[in-house]
């Protein structure tokens, strides 16, 4: 394809576009890949997968296997669902929560995310899914950005609670998060308190510049 071979010298747009959440939405083709970016920052695939494969190894490809049901809060192009069922050859169920529709629409035609069928796509808040979901899940991925910036409901107590309450004993959340000022970098240090003896939690700073990954066990 000419345009993902001339993305090794310059970034090829395929289309960009608005919608009702995302001020905007671009498909490039980026260093031979295709990638999805809001107007900050990448959205799905590139640094994104990379980000959250990392996370996904230190948790353990082998343990990720046996796990039955996955939630995924933030599909956007479904980067990390992509590396669950391509590379680590995830066949359970997996569930992803997506508020933005313009951009699931953009994951089927680029990426072909409905093409996987352990996956079911649920349009909602994700702030409002887990409040009144009553399924248990082993692991539990939050990524939820609009452009650069994390919504506040990721780090009240109340959201906290009901994200650990839905998952299984000896099962895992993993959360992305972006640190990019003094404000993030406390946020982080605040939200660690939310998990006592019953939690073994894990902190990776500085992955891939601005990102900050948390692992968390639940123990019991």
């Amino acid at each position: 394809m000419i345009a993902k071979f001339f993305s090794y010298f310059l970034p090829i747009n395929v289309i960009k576009r608005k919608s009702s959440v995302s001020n905007s939405i671009e498909v490039t083709w980026n260093n031979g890949e295709l990638v999805i970016d809001s107007k900050n920052t990448n959205y799905s695939y590139g640094s994104l997968q990379r980000i959250l494969k990392k996370g996904l190894k230190y948790i353990g490809y082998d343990r990720i296997r046996k796990f039955e049901k996955v939630l995924v809060l933030g599909v956007a192009g479904g980067s990390v669902i992509k590396t669950l069922v391509d590379d680590i050859k995830y066949k359970g169920e997996i569930i992803g929560v997506e508020i933005d529709p313009e951009i699931i629409e953009i994951a089927n035609t680029y990426f072909n995310i409905d093409q996987i069928e352990n996956l079911e796509i649920v349009i909602e808040d994700a702030f409002e899914y887990v409040l009144k979901s009553k399924e248990q899940f082993d692991l539990i991925i939050i990524d939820i950005f609009q452009d650069t910036t994390m919504p506040s409901f990721l780090f009240e107590a109340h959201f906290i609670q009901r994200v650990n309450s839905m998952l299984n004993t000896n099962g895992f959340i993993l959360f992305n998060t972006m640190v990019i000022n003094e404000k993030n970098r406390l946020k982080n240090l605040d939200y660690r308190k939310n998990f006592d003896a019953n939690y073994s939690l894990r902190m990776y700073p500085k992955v891939e510049v601005h990102n900050e990954l948390f692992t968390i066990k639940k123990l019991a």
